[in-house]
């Protein structure tokens, strides 16, 4: 039977890989189509003043202004005079050339709030989908980073040997003294932060288990018979690491920075929800959070929606993570007709 399609079958069977994987594919989907899926700009203010605080599924009327902006209301018409607004408990004519896109005898259009406002009159629809565009390339391109200085490290040590190797792994574990979060919080504390330095921070402070698994795995295969076999015909030892070491220990090395992606995009809401992170007015699920935080008992939703969304996406690539360990298992192949 083939493993490809013996490991493939595995993955897509289990039922939590397939739910895992279906989250996946939907958070990527809404990140990739954030800018057509949004119905405004992260940062944009629709009214702070009738605007600030709109519950979910709420819906107002929405008047273009002619000097930018917009101006929400509870109800609009056109009239001979101009355009009668109520809209903070009165109501008001205003002139019908102090808005745009409304004729004399055009209608006003009324637009829903999926997931409501946060306090600044900011659509927190809009802000949740471009938010996962940073929290989710953050968790990704950090584990990338992660994985290539782990492969880096692991595998100069266990093919150097020797005393390059001790230095080596005394680094990892004096390294791995320190409590991760603990480490990014003095580092950030540290320097100026923007989105290229969380990705650093965090992927340059994760790779060191990634290490010890690479060294661990290329140890336990460089006495296999077929690499013996790839020295006895003279192979050079590059070319033996990069096509029999390698490939042979990235499996397991795959699936802990799977498991790791969840663990990022939680270390950097975290430094995001206590100021360290992501910056404001860049919107990320962390500081979207901490923007709720002070409004819990009247506006809920504000730190409740990117609260649920960093919990799917972390039990997304930590059910990912299991069905890959689940499906790269050989053990299980006899499980599985052929």
């Amino acid at each position: 039977m083939n493993t490809d399609r013996a490991s493939s079958s595995r993955l897509i069977r289990s039922p939590l890989s397939r739910l895992g994987l279906a989250i996946a594919v939907v958070l990527s989907v809404l990140t990739i189509g954030a800018p057509a899926l949004a119905p405004h700009a992260p940062y944009e203010q629709l009214d702070p003043a009738a605007g600030r605080f709109l519950p979910p599924l709420s819906s107002r009327v929405v008047l273009p202004l002619r000097e930018g902006g917009w101006l929400l209301a509870d109800s609009a018409r056109v009239t001979d005079n101009g355009v009668v607004v109520q809209r903070l408990g009165r109501t008001e004519t205003l002139p019908l050339d102090r808005f745009t896109g409304i004729s004399e005898n055009g209608g006003v259009s009324r637009q829903f709030f999926l997931l409501g406002t946060d306090k600044y009159g900011r659509d927190l629809w809009s802000r949740l989908l471009y938010g996962a565009r940073v929290s989710l390339l953050i968790g990704l391109l950090a584990a990338g980073l992660s994985l290539t200085l782990g492969i880096a490290v692991g595998g100069v040590a266990a093919l150097a040997g020797g005393w390059i190797d001790g230095l080596l792994m005394r680094l990892v574990d004096g390294l791995l003294m320190f409590p991760r979060l603990f480490l990014v919080l003095v580092i950030a504390a540290m320097f100026d932060i923007d989105l290229l330095a969380v990705i650093l921070v965090l992927g340059g402070t994760s790779w060191m288990a990634a290490s010890r698994l690479v060294r661990a795995e290329i140890l336990s295969l460089r006495e296999r018979d077929f690499v013996v076999a790839a020295r006895g015909i003279g192979l050079h030892p590059v070319r033996i690491f990069w096509r029999h070491l390698l490939p042979n220990a990235l499996p397991p090395v795959l699936i802990d920075t799977t498991l790791r992606i969840g663990d990022l995009i939680l270390i950097e809401a975290s430094l995001s929800f206590l100021g360290f992170g992501v910056q404001p007015p860049i919107p990320s699920w962390g500081n979207m959070v901490a923007d709720g935080a002070s409004s819990l008992t009247t506006a809920w939703w504000v730190a409740a929606f990117p609260g649920i969304a960093i919990c799917l996406a972390v039990v997304a690539f930590n059910l990912l993570g299991d069905g890959l360990r689940d499906s790269l298992d050989p053990r299980l192949d006899e499980t599985l007709p052929c």
